[in-house]
Parts: C-alpha cells; sequence; structure tokens
C-alpha cells in the first residue's frame, strides 16, 4: 500500500444527488449517503460526490459543525485469508487487501499515479459499504494488477467476487470489477474502456439476478462488436461457487460464454430456428367459411392464430353483415368460440343478427307487428346451449383502456379464439395517425400474447366515381399503420346502386394481403340472400348477366 493510514470516514445522513438533480430526476429523494468527510455516494444512479464539500456543502453546512470536525486517522488493519469465502492470502494480497475489526477495505486506484486514493471498506455483518477518500477518477478494483492488453479480462460485479475468479484461475488471468455495483455498471466501464478496450476478449460475470442481467446487456453494448462475452452462472455469483466448491463448473461456464447478441438476435447454427420453422408449418388455422371465396386457398386454409387480420370497404358497402356471416359461418364450420365486438350495434340488434343468419331469416325487414318470435326462439336456444358466441355489450362506452380490457375477458375469460372488432373507426374516435398507431400496436401485442385471432373491421375512405370496385388497402380511413400491423388484409365492394338485383346485393372479395402465404388477388364474390340474410358463393355480376341473357 501507498499509504498506511487514510481517513475513514462515518456516516450523517441521506440527501438529494447533485447529479439526479442535474439530469432532471426528482431532487426531493434521499438517494444520497452523506458522510462525514465531505463525501457521497448516491444508491441510485452510483454518483460519488467529491471529498471536499463542494457538490454538497448546502447540505452539509445544515448539519452543524460538529460533522464536519469529526474526521478521524484509522489504521487499514493487515492481510489475510478470507476464510469463509475461501478465498487464500495470497489472493488478498494480491489484491492489496487488508482486513481489520471484522472489515474488509478494498483499495482503489488512481489512473495516473497508481497510488491508492480511495477505499470501500465493507462490515463482514451488515454487508454494508461505505467509502474513504476519493472514488472520483479511480481505476477498476484491481486494474492496477495488469497491464493493457492480452487475450481476456474478466469483469466482475463485486470485490469479491473478482478476488473469487481469481481464486478460481489461481491469480494467472485478469480479473476487476465495477466499484459501484450493477447501477452503474456501464458509468464504470466507461471510464475504463481505454484500457477494457486493448484486450481481445471481454468477460462479463456479473450475478445471476435481474439487476447482473440487465447491467450486463447494456454494459455490452459499450465495446465493440464481438467483443463482449456474457457469463451464465448456475449459481448467484461467481463467490458463491468458490465457496461451494464448484471451481471446475464455473471455469465451463467461463469457457462457454457466448459472444454478446442483442436479445432476440439468433443464428441458424441454433437449433431454435429450425423448431421455430417446425412450428410455423404447424401453426393453428382458422378457416372461412367455406363459401367465402377462394379465401382458404389463398391463405393455406384461413387465418393463423395470433394473426391481426383487417376487413376494409366503403360506408354501408355491407361490412357488419359480411363479419356476422364470418362469425355464423365458424360457429357452424367450427369448433370456436368467437367474442365479437360490434360498438355500432346494440346487444339486441347483434343479437338480431346472429339470431336471423343463424335462422335464415332476415328479420331486421320484418316488421315488428309481423315477427314471430315463438319462431326465432329456437335459434336463440341453439346459440345458448352451444355457448360459443359471446357479445361484448359495450354500452356505449369510448374509453380504449376499457375496451382492451374487456376483450382480453373475452379471450382469457370466455376461451374466445376468434375477436371480431367492428369498427375501428368507432373505436378509435380520432383520425390522428398517432392514436390508430397505438390502437394497432396493442391489438398486435394482444394477439401474440394470447394467441387470439382478431379480425378489425376498417371504413375505406373515399369511393370511386367512376367503378365501385375500384378500392385498395392505401385508402384505408385513418393511419397506413392498419395495413401494416395486420397479417391479412381483405376489401370488400359492391355496386349498391345498379339498376341489377344482382348486382347490387353481390360482393367482390380482394385478398391484397397476406403475410404468411404472399398470395393476393380476386378472392371470389359473395351473394347476400335479402330473404336469409346469409352471404353463400357468388359470380361476377357480368357473368350472371350472360347466363341470363342465354337463358
Amino acid at each position: 500500500m501507498t499509504v498506511e493510514m487514510m481517513r475513514t470516514s462515518n456516516f450523517i445522513k441521506k440527501g438529494p444527488c447533485p447529479a439526479c438533480r442535474k439530469d432532471g430526476e426528482d431532487s426531493s429523494g434521499d438517494n444520497l449517503a452523506i458522510y462525514d468527510d465531505g463525501h457521497g455516494f448516491c444508491f441510485k444512479c452510483g454518483h460519488v460526490t467529491s471529498s471536499d464539500f463542494s457538490e454538497i456543502d448546502d447540505l452539509v453546512q445544515n448539519m452543524g459543525p460538529s460533522h464536519k470536525s469529526t474526521r478521524k486517522l484509522e489504521m487499514l488493519g493487515t492481510p489475510g485469508p478470507i476464510t469463509d469465502r475461501n478465498i487464500s492470502q495470497r489472493i488478498v494480497e494480491k489484491f492489496g487487501v487488508t482486513l481489520e475489526s471484522n472489515k474488509h477495505h478494498y483499495p482503489y486506484f488512481d489512473r495516473d499515479s497508481k497510488n491508492v486514493v480511495g477505499t470501500k471498506v465493507r462490515s463482514c455483518e451488515t454487508k454494508d459499504f461505505h467509502t474513504t477518500g476519493t472514488m472520483d477518477n479511480t481505476m477498476l478494483f484491481g486494474q492496477q494488477l495488469w497491464s493493457s492488453g492480452g487475450k481476456f479480462v474478466t469483469i466482475t460485479e463485486g470485490e469479491l467476487d473478482a478476488m473469487a475468479v481469481s481464486e478460481m484461475f489461481d491469480g494467472k488471468y485478469p480479473v476487476v470489477s465495477i466499484k459501484r455495483g450493477a447501477a452503474a455498471a456501464s458509468k464504470d466501464i466507461k471510464e475504463n474502456l481505454e484500457w477494457l478496450e486493448t484486450f481481445n476478449k471481454v468477460v462479463l460475470c456479473f450475478d445471476n439476478d435481474a439487476a447482473g442481467k440487465k447491467a450486463s446487456q447494456e454494459a455490452v453494448r459499450l465495446f465493440s462488436p464481438g467483443k463482449a462475452r456474457v457469463v451464465t452462472l448456475p449459481m448467484k455469483d461467481a463467490g458463491d461457487m468458490l465457496k461451494a466448491g464448484k471451481v471446475q463448473q464455473f471455469v465451463k461456464a467461463w469457457w462457454d460464454a457466448d459472444d454478446y447478441k442483442p436479445a432476440g438476435v439468433v443464428s441458424l447454427s441454433d437449433e431454435s430456428c429450425w423448431d421455430a420453422f417446425v412450428t410455423r408449418g404447424k401453426a393453428e388455422i382458422i378457416p372461412f367459411p367455406s363459401s367465402f371465396g377462394m379465401l382458404n386457398k389463398m391463405m393455406n386454409g384461413g387465418m393463423g392464430a395470433g394473426e391481426v387480420t383487417v376487413i376494409g370497404a366503403l360506408t354501408s358497402v355491407g361490412k357488419t353483415t359480411f363479419v356476422t356471416n364470418l362469425l355464423y359461418g365458424m360457429y357452424k364450420e367450427t369448433n370456436r368460440k368467437i367474442g365479437a365486438v360490434f360498438l355500432e350495434s346494440s346487444i339486441g340488434e347483434t343479437t338480431e343478427n346472429v339470431v336471423g343468419v343463424v335462422g335464415g331469416t332476415n328479420i331486421k325487414v320484418i316488421p315488428e307487428e309481423e315477427r314471430e318470435y315463438d319462431k326465432y326462439r329456437p335459434y336463440y336456444d341453439e346459440l345458448q346451449e352451444s355457448d360459443r358466441i359471446h357479445l361484448d355489450d359495450h354500452a356505449g362506452s369510448s374509453d380504449i383502456d376499457d375496451l382492451f380490457s374487456r376483450m382480453r375477458y373475452l379471450i382469457k375469460g370466455m376461451d374466445c379464439e376468434v375477436i371480431i372488432l367492428d369498427p375501428l373507426q368507432a373505436a378509435v374516435q380520432s383520425n390522428e395517425n398517432g392514436m390508430i398507431d397505438e390502437f394497432m400496436d396493442r391489438c398486435l401485442k394482444i394477439a401474440k400474447e394470447t394467441n387470439a385471432a382478431i379480425i378489425i373491421v376498417s371504413h375505406l375512405r373515399k369511393p370511386s366515381v367512376k367503378d365501385p370496385h375500384d378500392v385498395n388497402e392505401y385508402d384505408m380511413k385513418g393511419s397506413g399503420s392498419i395495413n401494416q400491423i395486420a397479417f391479412n388484409t381483405i376489401l370488400l365492394s359492391r355496386d349498391k346502386m345498379s339498376d341489377d338485383e344482382y348486382a347490387r346485393n353481390c360482393t367482390k372479395v380482394q385478398l391484397v394481403k397476406c403475410r404468411r402465404t404472399g398470395r393476393t388477388g380476386h378472392a371470389g364474390w359473395l351473394y347476400y340472400e335479402t330473404d336469409t340474410s346469409r352471404m353463400v358463393a357468388g359470380v361476377s355480376p357480368d357473368v350472371k348477366v350472360v347466363e341470363d341473357e342465354e337463358f
């Protein structure tokens, strides 16, 4: 040691951190521990104030003069083995650590003079730390022992872990420790980055807990590509492994450390890529009704679970009729439970539409006095007994958070595998791109999280004066994210003002986006039967005219 005696400090009180205040954080906190030698340590950001009271003079002045006059000198103790940690005296002496009065003194060296300018003092009983001298402009713990350059350097989260790693490597290889804990790991590394970059590989061996993992992910980004590796330990830290005698397991974990990759980046050499490919090929598919043209063929069977499908059409073309028939087809041809969120319809109106299409009766065109409710009741009883269609009673609510809460309940609480939301513009009562973007993003996230297929009905902006079938995905009313986020986009169009009865009730179906298959194009025609309220497979009105003329 270059100094035999150093000032020791006693804790006074807590106060606001000047660094947090400078960064715009709430200055009313008490994150800064203030000691009687004038320095302080922030347990939030890791900032260490200088020891001349310059940064916290206003705080210390309010404590009274006695705090400035109680600084003491204290011997730092002598080296010795740390037996409860299986760390030998040789390693303790190597790192310049001293032991006294049930305390450990860890020296920190100035990077220029290589003299001890500060220490961290650890209480063996309470596990608490305090510092002496200054920790500003110091090297990492143990850095003074190693020349720059070489094959490897290991960085740990604490001084004891650094000595434990060195013990397990017989003191031969460079090992250092950050000085201010996981929260300030990046700051400590930045201050010594030039020296660390001289090594071929930097191995991060932080604690195997949430804070350590987070610190590792943040720290590795500071290094040149391919330089950093992260050790995954089978126990909490290197110290615990040495204490448990698991030296071979630690050495194996150290050599098995992988080159850093950002979260979510994998290589084709990883078997998980093949597994994901095979899983994709076996993804659960939810078919459209068989009458819905060529959609199932073009989409390899229908919609995938966890996909967002957008159905776009102009006003009063028949979007709600289409999705009601979609609901009916899934009810008759699959075992799926379906949640219906029809925001422009009351529960009574939605029930009328669903019961009508199930019973093959267009109830809404029948005057009230002519309706035969006893005739309709068996169809309702059939739906009730199946317990597979669940409606959202929104009661006019326009709160988006409440809407997503109800959608989540339909999926999680009622086991619905398909959610139909009609229309998007009634859910997001604003044309601001940001609000629609956020809404679509939330739909995508809930679909991926729950693996439910979500069908969203959207208005289109403007009709073509010349051709009612001239529609495209870029006409979605609102943000471009509607089509961008969708896995599948289906457009509907109808010549609702045609003089020909068949053409007036015939809907053209186009698949303009299918992320899973890439197939797009004309997907067929649907004919709306006004008596049954059902949509059945149709043909082009032009073909129908020719057939009628030939007949």
